[in-house]
């Protein structure tokens, strides 16, 4: 059940790990692999280029642990390996992300379409499941052929395979289907999270991770596309520093967006919903100093500078048009020259550059990414295998697991990884 990218893979890797499989793979909507079509901005950002498991799982707020072993069986070069084989090379940019070298993401839709045509999967769109329910039977004892088309004698199976539980799949138009195993790789979608808690399973309240930062400040959005190469930004919950991340900032006409800001998002997504998404932001604009060095910095300025205007001799490397609204929060006016500057005035500078603090007052979107955190506990998922360590027969990959990652790739990886381990298991004859 799922579409999308961990429903395709783990589908595709089923029927190629187990050719005799009949695979179903149903998706509510009539257009599959939605979110990977809009990936990156249209690129698809594959996964990232990060090969150390252990390096690669500290990029996930919420899962990492629980991916560590995962990746050890299937990582960032079994998926690059795998896209080459299926005749997608990908390109690696600056920042570590990977896309494939056509440069659109229309190339690995139509891989994994074709992939699973080429090797059988049946594709069913346009198919909402209304409900699961678990069965349980004699085969060949007047409980019928489970509607798979033929009747099984029970002397042709093995022992304990005589009795045996099947999914009773019900859509929407009335149609039932039944399968000896069931993966849900619905991602967010509340009817998977239904099916899990109906077969015993704990879902962890969904609340969104990765998105922008609304700012109040009229100020400081008249800035929209300004951007900064490194900023450190921290959360501020009850006047203590709870998260901090280190990277490029962008201003929005809303406010602040930017790698940066994502990626706090995504660590703070709880905290921040518990707050209303009401909380300080303390932004460091010179991430590479210390502040004592930002203050030496400020005062050889003024010794070097005095008759100069503090608005249009900067000293420190920043953007014209921020430096100027900084020293107005800094209470300097476009007149002052250096060598006018009080000491009060100096103080406030250093602390607007060092520690500013902004409210933060709602969030905004990330069009290229729609995450959430929240899923079936990971406690309940066996990760060498991803079936439910409550119900047997039942598999799990992808977003409807509580695990997201940072922006970058590290969604998609995870959804490869636990999509291909799913399959290998839903695989095998044991």
């Amino acid at each position: 059940m799922g579409g999308g990218a961990a429903g395709f893979f783990s589908a595709i890797a089923t029927k190629e790990a187990n050719r005799h499989a009949h695979v179903i793979l149903i998706e509510a909507s009539q257009q599959v692999l939605a979110k990977v079509r809009v990936s990156g901005g249209g690129r698809c950002n594959v996964t990232h280029a990060c090969f150390d498991p252990a390096i690669l799982v500290q990029n996930y707020p919420r899962g990492g642990k629980a991916l560590r072993g995962a990746f050890s069986r299937f990582q960032t070069k079994d998926t690059i390996t795998w896209f080459a084989m299926h005749g997608v090379p990908l390109k690696t940019e600056a920042d570590g992300r990977m896309f494939p070298i056509t440069n659109t993401s229309e190339t690995i839709v139509n891989c994994l379409l074709n992939t699973a045509s080429e090797t059988g999967v049946e594709i069913r769109t346009s198919a909402p499941v209304v409900g699961v329910k678990r069965l349980q039977g004699d085969w060949g004892l007047g409980t019928g052929d489970w509607g798979l088309g033929e009747t099984t004698s029970q002397e042709n199976l093995p022992l304990k395979a005589r009795k045996i539980e099947k999914f009773e799949i019900i859509f929407k138009s009335g149609e039932i289907i039944l399968s000896d195993r069931l993966l849900l790789a619905t991602g967010s979608n509340p009817v998977g999270y239904k099916i899990a808690k109906e077969f015993g399973h704990k879902v962890e309240v969904p609340v969104p991770s990765l998105f922008t930062f609304n700012i109040g400040d009229e100020q400081l959005r008249s800035l929209a596309g300004i951007s900064v190469e490194s900023v450190r930004l921290r959360l501020l919950s009850g006047g203590k520093s709870q998260l901090e991340q280190t990277g490029p900032l962008l201003i929005t006409h809303w406010g602040l967006s930017g790698p940066a800001v994502l990626k706090l998002s995504a660590w703070g997504a709880r905290v921040l919903r518990e707050s209303h998404y009401q909380a300080t932001l303390m932004i460091n604009w010179l991430p590479d100093f210390q502040q004592d060095e930002v203050r030496q910095k400020i005062l050889a300025v003024k010794n070097e500078w005095g008759k100069k205007a503090i608005a249009l001799h900067r000293g420190v490397d920043l953007p014209h048009r921020l430096w100027q609204y900084i020293i107005a929060r800094s209470d300097i006016t476009t007149e002052q020259r250096w060598a006018e500057i009080t000491n009060k005035q100096l103080n406030k500078l250093v602390q607007e550059l060092t520690q500013g603090e902004y409210l933060i007052n709602g969030k905004g979107v990330f069009k290229d990414e729609f995450v959430t955190c929240g899923g079936v506990n990971l406690k309940e998922v066996n990760f060498k295998t991803m079936e439910s360590q409550i119900v047997p027969g039942l598999y799990f990959a992808g977003e409807i697991l509580d695990i997201d990652g940072v922006t970058g790739g590290f969604n998609f990886q995870s959804a490869w990884t636990t999509g291909y381990l799913a399959g290998l298991a839903m695989a095998s004859n044991d």
